[in-house]
């Protein structure tokens, strides 16, 4: 389950940038994930909690995820195409020459602090 690690990591930079903006308490985090970035957002929610659970600062704060398509790009024709939808074959060109641009990643995206 990597999504504790995941979570670990969050907390830390919200934590941090909360103590460099002196606020007293993270109300809410929205977090963006990639469509295939492998994290499941049930499990995350799930780990948020208890870590939460842990930190005066973070108790009670919400999770809000937001998910990011993943969309391929093919270097043959130039088209760009959902991931899930197609795969790796371009449903344009039927070339393999193709490459993910978006939709394996995660990132913070707010931070709501009182």
């Amino acid at each position: 389950m990597h999504e504790l690690g995941i979570v670990f990591h969050i907390v830390k930079s919200v934590e941090e940038i909360a103590a460099e903006n002196q606020a007293s308490k993270v109300n809410k985090v929205v977090l963006q994930i990639g469509e295939v970035s492998t994290i499941i957002p049930y499990y995350l929610k799930d780990c948020w909690k208890w870590k939460c659970s842990k930190s005066e600062l973070m108790e009670g704060c919400e999770l809000e995820i937001e998910t990011i398509p993943a969309i391929t790009f093919c270097e043959d024709c130039k088209e760009t195409y959902g991931t899930v939808e197609y795969g790796k074959i371009c449903p344009y060109c039927g070339s393999e020459h193709t490459y993910l641009k978006q939709g394996n990643e995660h990132e913070i995206k707010e931070i709501e602090v009182t």
